[in-house]
């Protein structure tokens, strides 16, 4: 009995000295993979022999854009086996590069791999964008069925956007319908059918359209990243910092992320048949966490072309002066499910915590006569402490079904906390709410 007494007592003593081991379950109850804490940077004396692009016919005009002399080292290092493309000190213009299995990328500090901003420098081809797989453009950087592929350093991939940034608006200004496909724009970075990648320690920043877009691959991490694009004076419309489309087992940690749309977005296909579409697909097992959060339109968003969401967790992070903590666009046009997705000890400043709407722009039934009833359950909200317009930003609709929502431990310093909004979820817990 003594022995056992003891037992318990140990046990207790180290739940209560690591609580994050004791709490280490994904939203379902399952528990978190070791995968997910191992955060070892990127060492590339292990990834082969490098190739430093001043050595191998790249000039070092800044002015200069050298796609071609970039992809042939890229290519040369491929049929040697694999390695390292060094970036070193100083700017290098290129348009669409694509990496090959065993190809990585390095960014020495001060080294900058800048996009054209010559459209025609990112040939048209089949890639996946706002949930679709069409014809469109690449990105700066390109990786698709890569194992193991890379980034990392301390320099910086720069977009380049301002000039389709000003060709956006004034498209929007000549066409109000204007759509983000109409006006030609690259991404920065896009990783496609991959697995085991990794993305660290660089700066990203004034992306043309998305920053970094994720899709169909699975065991990605990004680790201290600084991702950023403006709100001033010219907006860089729709460049979101990470999308994740159809993607299983990810961590974001300890990255920086500032935009002029959302910040972390979920995605994964949008129409009437978008989950019977096998270029579609849902997310799973996604941790967001010890990140901090400058303006953006949401820091963690599920839509708009998002089908289904399970075990996401966001949580130990800073927001300042975002748009929403969390934002459930819901479309009269897709079947979308947002399930067991929890978010936990947020502070920071926000306009509104939650927002739940009908999403309204640029949606298309296809013929179907009724709009799609959605639904999003088991959501958690909870530890968190803001100082906002408005809290419960919650619109009832019978576009979806709302239910077993927990908001636990909230403390809120608005003038608008919108509590009776909640009314319209099922299966309801407040736990805890204070309001100022």
């Amino acid at each position: 009995m003594k022995s056992i007494l003891s037992s318990l007592i140990l046990i207790s003593i180290i739940l209560v000295s690591n609580p994050a081991q004791a709490q280490d379950l994904f939203p379902d109850g399952t528990p978190i993979p070791e995968w997910f804490r191992d955060t070892t940077p990127t060492d590339i004396s292990a990834l082969g022999k490098q190739y430093t692009i001043t050595d191998y016919g790249v000039s070092s005009d800044s002015t200069l854009v050298q796609t071609k002399a970039i992809q042939a080292v890229i290519d040369t290092a491929f049929e040697n086996g694999g390695g390292v493309i060094i970036i070193p000190k100083g700017t290098f213009l290129s348009g669409a590069l694509f990496f090959k299995q065993g190809t990585h990328l390095y960014l020495e500090q001060d080294g900058v791999l800048k996009g054209s901003d010559d459209i025609s420098d990112f040939p048209v081809l089949m890639t996946r964008i706002e949930g679709e797989s069409v014809d469109y453009f690449p990105a700066l950087i390109n990786a698709d069925g890569i194992d193991g592929f890379t980034i990392s350093g301390k320099g910086t991939l720069d977009g380049n956007g301002l000039r389709y940034w000003k060709a956006f608006w004034l498209r929007r200004a000549w066409n109000p319908d204007c759509t983000n496909k109409d006006e030609m724009r690259p991404r920065l970075v896009y990783i496609s059918n991959c697995k085991n990648v990794q993305i660290s320690d660089i700066k990203l920043k004034n992306s043309p359209f998305w920053t970094t877009h994720y899709y169909k691959s699975e065991y990605i991490k990004l680790l201290n990243l600084h991702i950023t694009s403006p709100k001033e004076p010219v907006k860089a419309p729709s460049t979101d910092a990470v999308d994740i489309d159809a993607c299983q087992n990810m961590l974001i940690k300890n990255c920086y992320m500032a935009v002029n749309d959302d910040a972390v977005a979920l995605k994964g296909g949008k129409g009437p048949h978008a989950d019977e579409d096998p270029n579609n697909g849902e997310n799973r097992n996604i941790i967001i966490e010890d990140n901090t959060y400058g303006f953006c339109h949401s820091a963690l968003t599920c839509g708009s072309e998002s089908i289904h969401n399970y075990n996401i967790i966001f949580r130990r992070s800073t927001v300042d002066t975002a748009h929403r903590i969390f934002w459930l666009k819901m479309r009269p046009d897709t079947p979308q499910h947002y399930e067991y997705i929890t978010i936990v000890d947020i502070k920071g400043s926000v306009r509104s915590m939650i927002l739940i709407k009908p999403w309204t722009q640029f949606f298309n039934l296809k013929g179907e006569k009724d709009m799609i009833t959605s639904m999003a359950n088991n959501i958690t909200m909870k530890n968190i402490k803001l100082d906002c317009e408005m809290g419960f930003n919650i619109e009832a609709s019978d576009q979806y079904e709302l239910s077993k929502f927990t908001f636990e431990n909230i403390k809120l310093n608005t003038q608008n906390a919108m509590l009776d909004n909640t009314e319209s979820i099922n299966q309801l817990t407040l736990e805890n709410v204070e309001v100022k």
